[in-house]
């Protein structure tokens, strides 16, 4: 059951859902952007968006196999 770490870094769409969604409930509840926001920009969601899209969210994924083996992305 060893760890490897996909070179990729591309996330599936559920992964990248869950990512902005727990990313826009922090900010929603007060947390600070990760980013300068630009103007006019006050939507959690869109701000969590615009955080991922510029790579700025400290989240890694592990991906869990049925063979057991584990893949962090």
């Amino acid at each position: 059951m060893g760890k490897d770490r996909n070179e990729s870094g591309k996330y599936t769409r559920f992964e990248k859902a869950r990512i902005i969604g727990a990313r826009a409930l922090q900010l929603a509840m007060g947390a600070p952007p990760l980013l300068e926001i630009p103007e006019g920009m006050s939507d959690p969601i869109e701000i969590a968006l615009y955080e991922f899209e510029n790579g700025a969210i400290p989240i890694t994924v592990v991906r869990k196999y049925p063979s057991g083996r584990k893949e962090l992305v």
